[in-house]
């Protein structure tokens, strides 16, 4: 496949072989069966690899197929507010918060506004951008949370990082979300990072699919 081909289309159940060895791409499968073609990374020491996402180059039907997916699994904690991750967890907090009937979301941000204040920010950085940035939250959003049940969003999972600053932010002003979404789960590595900062959290993570660590195998990739 050519790059900007990958994440265009949702295909049917059993459209592609999950077993292994991985070769050009890995089908990442949704809970009804469905598959999307995910693009294979391979890491700095070319010997392991992780399928990515990059859900704001996705196609505006495989958005709506995510977030629809998401939202279901958000039915049960009774959300009433949706608060995203920046910068790709946008995306799909909003179309989550759409179809949970939400008038609006509280989109986080890592750009100071002159009324921000520092008390309400927290370092953080991405497994994708290893640069470190401040994570801030509109003081004039907190009505929106305070005394409701809070869902936190982003689009992939991976180290645990942006979503542990997430939480510590929202901690900051003492809203501890009920539950945690996002589109994909990369590897497990996340689990003991969110089991450190509380060991509630793994058990409130909700994700559409789970995508392996790769190890390479000849011309392909294997689980």
């Amino acid at each position: 496949m050519k790059p900007h081909e990958f994440w265009q289309d949702i295909h049917a159940p059993d459209s592609f072989d999950v077993t292994d060895p991985h070769i050009g791409f890995f089908p990442a499968t949704l809970g009804d069966g469905r598959q999307i073609q995910l693009p294979i990374r391979p890491l700095a020491d070319g010997e392991h690899a992780l399928a990515s996402l990059i859900i704001n180059q996705a196609s505006f039907p495989v958005v709506e197929a995510l977030a629809d997916d998401l939202a279901q699994k958000f039915e049960s904690f009774d959300v009433d507010a949706i608060v995203g991750l920046p910068t790709l967890g946008l995306t799909l907090a909003a179309e989550v918060a759409r179809r949970l009937g939400h008038s609006r979301y509280v989109p986080l941000g890592t750009s100071r506004k002159f009324w921000y204040l520092d008390e309400l920010s927290v370092p953080m950085s991405s497994i994708t951008t290893q640069q470190q940035k401040r994570l801030y939250i509109d003081p004039r959003m907190l009505p929106l949370l305070e005394g409701r049940r809070v869902a936190l969003v982003d689009d992939v999972i991976s180290s645990g990082t942006s979503i542990i600053a997430g939480l510590s932010l929202l901690a900051a002003s003492s809203i501890e979300p009920v539950v945690i979404g996002a589109a994909m789960l990369q590897s497990d590595r996340w689990k003991e990072k969110l089991a450190s900062f509380g060991e509630q959290w793994p058990g409130r993570v909700q994700g559409i699919f789970t995508t392996p660590m790769l190890k390479r195998a000849g011309d392909g990739w294997i689980c």
